[in-house]
């Protein structure tokens, strides 16, 4: 039995328009991946959720409603999104799907919180900008270039874990790691919620960890990750090791908020023995065993 952990892009599930948009936006996206799963494959999915949240950012924004903590959006937006590829997947796997909510421990520490980094939600001008509560920054072009700017520190655990070790054990697949899950720091009398955004592809690369997967997937709108990317130079990376991956990183050659967080969880997991693979969601199947893609392992 080969244990997958699979992440794929909020963006994957995303669709403009009615919510029987979304649903078959994510019933395609079920579809694909239940079709690439062999029936002997234990399955653990992450899924992204910046689109979902960003919607969430702009209804409380249009409507003049009092804001909600970024920690309880990423919370409704995980339950919600995964209650939907839950019920896709169940109607389409040979085995029970179970969705979890779930959270992602991080230092409260982090020198993440003194530089917020990650952009969510609307677009302002720098005129609107000025006179929001939060902190935004120049992060486009044009008259409306300004957007909400928050820390995205690195998860330190995922307290769930046992309770999708113990699931799959029980012969089901599990969605968990919504989103990066709820930011939570450790407390003596147990956790307290941040305002955070964690990046789902360190979350998947903890989780793997933790359930002894033999491969952590990413699915995502390349079949590789580059080197040189966009440019006349771009080239395929096909096999590296993670100590490649760590000298890559070190110059800078995979963007921050794309293919960097990316490349740094396949290094963390395959550093443990793991293999970790960056590919089309295009091809699920070629994808889930290893057949194409960017690969990341020791030898």
């Amino acid at each position: 039995m080969t244990r997958l952990v699979v992440a794929v892009g909020g963006n994957a599930l995303a669709a403009d328009g009615s919510f029987d948009a979304q649903r078959r936006t994510v019933a395609e996206t079920a579809e694909s991946l239940a079709a690439a799963v062999d029936a002997e494959d234990a399955l653990v999915l992450t899924h992204g959720n910046g689109p979902q949240v960003g919607n969430k950012l702009l209804e409380v924004a249009a409507a003049d409603t009092p804001d909600r903590p970024l920690d309880v959006l990423v919370a409704e937006t995980q339950a919600s999104l995964g209650s939907l590829l839950g019920r896709a997947l169940d109607a389409r796997l040979d085995r029970p799907v179970s969705t979890l909510v779930t959270r992602a421990v991080v230092d409260p520490e982090s020198s993440a919180f003194a530089n917020p980094t990650k952009p969510i939600g609307p677009w302002y001008t720098e005129e609107e900008a000025a006179d929001k509560p939060f902190e935004t920054k120049d992060v486009g072009e044009g008259e409306r270039s300004y957007r909400r700017v928050v820390p995205s520190p690195e998860p330190t655990a995922v307290p769930e874990t046992g309770a999708v070790d113990a699931l799959l054990e029980a012969g089901e697949a599990v969605i968990c790691g919504g989103g990066g899950g709820i930011p939570v720091a450790p407390e003596d009398d147990g956790s307290e919620s941040i305002e955070a955004v964690i990046d789902k592809d360190y979350t998947a690369s903890i989780v793997a960890d933790a359930i002894d997967a033999d491969r952590l997937v990413f699915l995502t709108d390349v079949d590789y990750a580059y080197l040189n990317y966009g440019t006349d130079d771009q080239q395929a990376l096909e096999s590296v090791t993670p100590g490649e991956v760590r000298g890559y990183l070190d110059a800078d050659e995979f963007g921050e908020g794309s293919m960097g967080p990316k490349m740094a969880a396949c290094a963390r997991f395959a550093e443990e023995g793991g293999e970790a693979v960056i590919a089309s969601i295009d091809d699920p199947a070629a994808a889930l065993h290893g057949k194409t893609g960017t690969t990341v392992r020791l030898d």
